[in-house]
């Protein structure tokens, strides 16, 4: 019996594995509204510490970095990062009309987002009250303190997320039916959210 079920899963994992994940098929599921995939999206990322921002180099090629991702507790449509006012991220983000984009990625729940939107910086004492940790000061050292320290908000204008079920057994049950129906939709929602609205 244990053959058999390794025999059934094995290709089953190496197709999601190597297929399935890169799938960007919208799903269309007719009682999704754009009000709650919005809300589904910031489900998914409020509590992902880390973040990929991705800007474009003054040679057109992209660079992306992670940085610590600091969420208010209820979705307004803005994105916020702490760094530093000398960082060369801020250039590339102004020479390139403010467009960046954010990926978080949370591959124990099986929950994947990508973010567009525009960045912009922000001296706002309150707000960086507001949102400091203390794992922060990994990165930050002086802390609120530090002259240099500055807040990147990223209104969000375009989203996507990927996500599937996090226990192990009902993911593997997905990737069997989607093997076998040769529809990688099976495996997990995926919806296109457009936040300009």
């Amino acid at each position: 019996m244990n053959r058999l079920v390794r025999s059934l899963f094995k290709p089953t994992l190496f197709q999601f594995q190597h297929a399935t994940l890169v799938v960007r098929q919208s799903l269309a599921f007719a009682s999704t509204t754009n009000d709650d995939k919005t809300k589904k999206l910031f489900e998914l990322i409020k509590d992902i510490r880390y973040a990929m921002i991705t800007t474009v180099e003054s040679d057109n090629s992209l660079r992306a970095r992670p940085m610590a991702s600091r969420q208010v507790d209820k979705w307004d449509g803005t994105l916020w990062f702490f760094t530093k006012k000398s960082s060369p991220k801020v250039e590339e983000v102004k020479q390139n009309y403010d467009q960046v984009n954010v990926s978080y990625s949370d591959p124990n729940k099986m929950s994947f987002v990508s973010v567009s939107g525009e960045a912009e910086f922000v001296d706002d004492k309150d707000k960086l009250k507001q949102l400091w940790s203390s794992y922060l000061k990994v990165f930050f050292p002086q802390g609120l303190d530090d002259p240099d320290l500055t807040l990147m908000k990223v209104t969000a204008k375009y989203g996507e997320y990927w996500d599937s079920p996090s226990n192990k057994m009902v993911q593997l049950y997905a990737m069997a039916k989607a093997a076998a129906t040769k529809n990688p939709k099976a495996i997990g929602e995926n919806q296109k959210v457009d936040m300009k609205k």
